[in-house]
């Protein structure tokens, strides 16, 4: 029977730490993901205006087989100096890739688009995401905020704010599969106009909410809500986040659990994968189980990885909280308090 781990966290996976920090005058954040030790890792990009930094090398055929964190930021294309402060953090820990007498941390990253948020962006000559990066690489807990915190501080989707939402699941052959998303879509989290999420399917033990699906369809519930409708061509949303396993995977096996991840965008959010949307999914694998997944063990690992996703996605909007000048309501306040 398969079941959360113990903290329904990505760092139910041993030797994953998460870090948080964020400004809300700008309405932005971090979120680092540090591994204890190199882990190998891919990506899967499917969203049509994506923002990164240092995913070329985590393709099957490219030489660098293990990395030593994942970035997740706000900020659009200036949230990509976030790595920059991540780097400094690990150097002065001794971490990277050995080259001579030099060490060169291997740090990857996605963005996402919160700079049309109400938050306050006028920041002088730099933008502020190297400290941000480097801030939230000192904070990396095995405890971390969800919700308004890190990469999910200033994240809308369609008529409400999003988050940065976490989630894990034991399967019956003893591999943990786990995620963590930071949620600024183009399209909705929610079944039409009703209080229940997309991911109601995939819940577990009533994480957010508990509500089910609703009994009766509403008859909008194949309409799209979008955010920001009159600006819905520009590339101003993304959903990023982070598959990791304790299984032991190839770099390609990486790659192949990150594409199946995204299925899970596709459940939690409606429209997604659009050209406005820049859609990454990094998949991290430890391999502190100790297990090989054999040719079985895949279908289960698929499926679990968008669900697991799915639900993460659905906690991120749920746990979001009410801040100063939001341009749209957390669920707390346009849901949970009309229930």
């Amino acid at each position: 029977m398969t079941r959360p781990g113990p903290n329904n966290s990505i760092t139910d996976i041993k030797g994953i730490k998460v870090g948080n920090s964020q400004d809300d005058k700008l309405k932005s954040g971090v979120t680092v993901l540090l591994c204890d030790e190199p882990m190998t890792a891919s990506v899967a990009v499917h969203g049509g205006g994506p923002g990164t930094r240092d995913t070329e090398l985590l393709s099957p055929e490219n030489s660098i087989e293990a990395i030593d964190a994942l970035v997740l930021s706000g900020g659009s294309a200036f949230g990509l100096d976030a790595a920059s402060g991540v780097q400094a953090y690990l150097r002065e820990n001794g971490r990277g890739f050995t080259v001579g007498d030099v060490n060169v941390p291997i740090v990857p990253q996605a963005i996402l688009f919160d700079l049309i948020n109400g938050g306050d962006k006028d920041w002088g000559k730099y933008p502020p995401y190297r400290e941000l990066g480097y801030e939230a690489a000192s904070n990396a807990s095995v405890s971390f905020e969800t919700g308004t915190a890190g990469a999910g501080t200033g994240a809308l989707v369609a008529g409400l704010k999003g988050g940065l939402g976490t989630a894990s699941i034991k399967l019956e052959n003893g591999i943990t599969i786990a995620a963590l998303f930071a949620v600024n879509a183009l399209g909705s989290p929610m079944i039409g106009n009703t209080h229940h999420f997309h991911a109601a399917l995939f819940e577990h033990n009533d994480e957010f909410g508990g509500y089910g699906l609703p009994s009766t369809m509403p008859k909008n519930a194949d309409e799209l809500n979008i955010k920001f409708r009159e600006q819905a061509s520009s590339v101003s949303n993304t959903t990023i986040g982070i598959i990791a396993t304790d299984a032991i995977l190839t770099k390609a096996q990486a790659k192949r659990l990150a594409i199946a991840a995204h299925d899970g965008i596709a459940r939690a959010l409606y429209p997604a994968h659009t050209p406005f949307d820049g859609d990454v999914v990094f998949c991290i694998a430890s391999g502190g189980s100790g297990i090989v997944p054999q040719k079985n063990d895949w279908t289960d690992m698929a499926a679990h990885a968008a669900n697991v996703t799915a639900r993460a996605i659905a906690n991120g909007v749920y746990w979001a909280s009410e801040k100063g000048d939001d341009l749209f309501p957390a669920y707390c306040k346009n849901f949970r308090e009309k229930i």
